[in-house]
């Protein structure tokens, strides 16, 4: 009896063996693979509207209740804290002109680095100056394109300028997922130079105030001589 207890120990040891390392490659059976395996979903794929809903008042039932937007509140990996919480309604556009651009001054550098990222998402519509006469404007593509340079959209609040470019308004759409908050911040403030082009002059203690400082210095120097 012992000798055949032996022997089915045996041959169940063998199999076990046989089976584990058939495919090491295998992670062989996984309990509950839904808890340990993820499904992968792609953010802007066709949702499957016989399993999923995007109707916030249809959760629950039958159908998985799935929103693709972030959570109301939170910042983006790596994007500085400058949260904006005005909703995108009438009303947000309205209190959007008591918001304070956190840019009280600019530095050269970053002035410098708002009119590339103006020129590359902006201008193409509004034109370099902001005169509306960009070449989308100009070819007929987009109609009621605004001049921000001057006139009525030129005398709008910093906090509106970031709201309209926040969520769009009019012809213009959304710049959020182009644009970081710190970058759109920064645009209203360049856009501002072109309104204003004494609004230019780079923040004190800049490196090109630095250098401009240098320069009338040298400038005085040779006058005297």
């Amino acid at each position: 009896m012992k000798k055949i207890k032996s022997l089915a120990l045996l041959a169940i040891s063998v199999v076990i063996f046989l089976i584990a390392c058939n495919d090491k490659r295998s992670p062989g059976r996984v309990y509950m693979p839904d808890m340990a395996y993820s499904r992968a979903y792609e953010s802007y794929a066709e949702h499957d509207s016989t399993s999923f809903t995007t109707d916030p008042f249809n959760k629950g039932g039958k159908l998985i209740y799935y929103n693709s937007s972030p959570v109301a509140g939170t910042i983006r990996k790596g994007e500085k804290s400058y949260p904006y919480t005005m909703p995108n309604d009438s009303n947000g556009y309205r209190m959007s002109a008591s918001i304070k651009n956190p840019f009280d001054s600019i530095s050269a550098a970053d002035l410098a680095e708002a009119g590339r990222l103006y020129n590359i998402n902006c201008g193409i519509c509004h034109g370099e100056k902001g005169a509306a006469n960009g070449p989308m404007a100009i070819a007929g593509h987009i109609g009621g394109v605004a001049n921000i340079a001057s006139g009525e959209k030129a005398e709008l609040a910093d906090g509106t300028m970031f709201h309209v470019m926040t969520y769009g308004r009019n012809q213009m759409g959304s710049y959020a997922s182009q644009l970081s908050r710190e970058q759109r911040w920064m645009i209203v403030k360049y856009i501002r130079t072109l309104q204003n082009p004494k609004a230019a002059t780079p923040a004190t203690g800049t490196k090109a105030t630095t250098v401009a400082a240098g320069t009338a210095k040298a400038d005085t120097a040779a006058a005297k001589k």
